[in-house]
């Protein structure tokens, strides 16, 4: 049994800023970092866009931001959440700049800010096409200065710990649940650890490997969405499954799908149909770079009725040499598929991307559940609403994560570790005897979720996907109560849960909002969220 003051689940910009934070303000209390693969494997790591915030103040400021983030949440922001963020954000990229972050720089020495789909300005900083890979480098850097910051690669978080493991019935109803740690698997070891903690904090990210394709890396499995809703803490607006509109196409077939960052759009590219023809004046006035969810949808229609299987990205009218120092790993990655944009169009697909719904959480980040926080991708925190805006996601992680470690410094010596929590009990299980029982069934989940709850829905189609998925979580509760537990296994489980919070949230929003388009409910209506209770 480990015991720690505050357990992080989580190393990417959230988590590992939090930890730094914490550990700078408390050197007296420890710090447990847990990530279930190595430290440099995060969903931070795949963003290549940059971090959206205010900077140049002669041209930008903070009311533009706040409406563009507004908009592009069509409707559903909570709008003092995103008043929070943006003007709190400039503060913290100031710090992580401070920590070593390195942005790029133009010739007269000053940030050089890019555009995005759905920003009235230039406000995104950036390190290339890997801004995520710089920031993660950075806080890992940073948090090795901390002796009170322990790290554990490999280690798989199975479930929140609360009352319930107490022997007492917890329900969706009952008002004060408590976290007191969580059970996780040590894949080196394969023990599974009993941590108990004054408080914890959820940062595990997305879940876009629910679907077939998605820029995701394969640890984007909704661990900690699934944990906390099992735990009965209240879930949102899951629907709301932003699928990026530029995936690299590549016919041999790639996980996780290469992204070609929204910043292109923002440096002049521009799409085209096969045929080499314009098409986004046919959806909305700011072509190429209207918000993601419409450009999604305007090339999945596109697709559909050419019955294409990618459309294009123009960038030959570029400055070639500019656009290279700014995607060189896009370019290089386009070039090793026999692509060169100076001279060939990029052929791209939308492909799932981002996690706009999540663990429901106030200003303070705390969740439904005491003791318990959340912070990133795996929040609905009421910034992005129906559909989040372009490089909003690492800002929101940094604000968060600074907004909770000063609710934790200020409540942490008044609680107390829950020390009566049982081990874990394993009596009864015994080792699986075909992986094929786990791999098939993730195969299925990912063609259902695919098939009936992607960019377009309908009605018939999300009955038929919550039909399958009932089967298929009825199957593999089977095996998580009978089979030694695996990391294979809890990711299954966890993303049929996901699959099922989707879909069923979808089926519950009886209109088209952002993210979310239904052709049986093809208009809008005032109500803000999907709570799955």
């Amino acid at each position: 049994m480990i015991r720690t003051d505050v357990l992080v689940i989580g190393a990417g910009v959230a988590g590992f800023s939090f930890a730094i934070r914490m550990a700078e303000k408390r050197p007296d209390i420890k710090i447990t970092v847990l990530t279930k693969t190595n430290e440099k494997e995060s969903n931070t790591s795949y963003a290549q866009g940059g971090v959206a915030a205010v900077w140049d103040n002669d041209i930008d400021n903070f009311r533009k931001h706040i409406a563009d983030t507004l908009d592009a949440g069509d409707g559903i922001c909570d709008e003092n959440i995103v008043e929070i963020v943006v003007r709190e954000g400039p503060e913290r990229v100031r710090e992580i700049i401070d920590w070593g972050a390195r942005f790029d720089k133009n010739k007269k020495g000053d940030y050089d800010l890019g555009r995005e789909g759905g920003h009235s300005e230039n406000r995104i900083l950036h390190y290339k096409d890997i801004t995520g890979w710089e920031i993660q480098r950075t806080l890992n850097e940073k948090a090795k200065l901390y002796p009170n910051i322990e790290f554990h690669e490999q280690y798989f978080a199975i479930d929140i710990i609360t009352q319930h493991h107490l022997g007492r019935n917890v329900t969706r109803l009952t008002p004060d649940i408590e976290c007191y740690g969580a059970y996780v698997f040590n894949k080196q070891s394969k023990e599974t650890d009993t941590i108990l903690a004054k408080v914890t904090v959820i940062a595990t990210g997305g879940a876009g490997q629910v679907y077939k394709s998605t820029t995701n890396p394969a640890i984007a499995t909704g661990d900690g969405i699934a944990m906390v809703y099992r735990a009965k803490g209240r879930v949102a607006n899951m629907e709301f499954m932003q699928f990026h509109p530029t995936s690299l196409y590549n016919p041999a077939g790639e996980t996780p799908s290469f992204l070609v960052s929204e910043a292109v759009r923002g440096f002049g590219g521009i799409l085209k149909t096969t045929d080499g023809n314009e098409f986004m004046q046919k959806y909305d006035d700011r072509l190429s770079l209207a918000p993601r969810d419409i450009v999604a949808r305007a090339i999945d229609n596109e697709m559909k009725l050419r019955g294409n299987e990618f459309e294009y990205l123009d960038c030959t009218h570029l400055d070639q040499e500019a656009f290279y120092n700014h995607f060189p790993n896009i370019t290089d990655k386009c070039k090793s598929l026999g692509i060169d944009p100076a001279k060939d169009f990029i052929p791209v697909v939308p492909a799932c991307h981002y996690t706009c719904g999540g663990i429901i959480t106030d200003e303070m980040g705390r969740s439904s559940i005491i003791r318990l926080y959340a912070a990133g991708e795996c929040t609905c925190s009421g910034l992005h609403g129906a559909n989040r805006l372009a490089s909003n996601s690492l800002l929101e992680g940094l604000v968060f994560a600074d907004r909770i470690h000063q609710d934790i410094s200020l409540k942490i010596d008044h609680w107390n570790l829950q020390n009566d929590i049982p081990e874990w009990d394993a009596e009864g299980t015994t080792e699986p005897m075909e992986m094929v029982l786990l791999t098939q069934s993730l195969k299925e989940l990912k063609e259902i979720m695919s098939s009936y709850v992607g960019i377009v829905r309908t009605d018939v189609r999300l009955k038929r996907a919550l039909d399958r998925l009932h089967l298929l979580y009825s199957e593999t509760e089977l095996l998580y109560n009978n089979t030694i537990i695996s990391p294979q296994l809890c990711e299954l489980r966890n993303l049929i849960t996901i699959a099922y919070l989707i879909t069923k949230a979808a089926q519950m929003r009886k209109e088209s909002r952002g993210l979310h388009y239904n052709t049986d409910h093809p208009g809008q209506f005032e109500y803000k969220e999907t709570t799955l209770m």
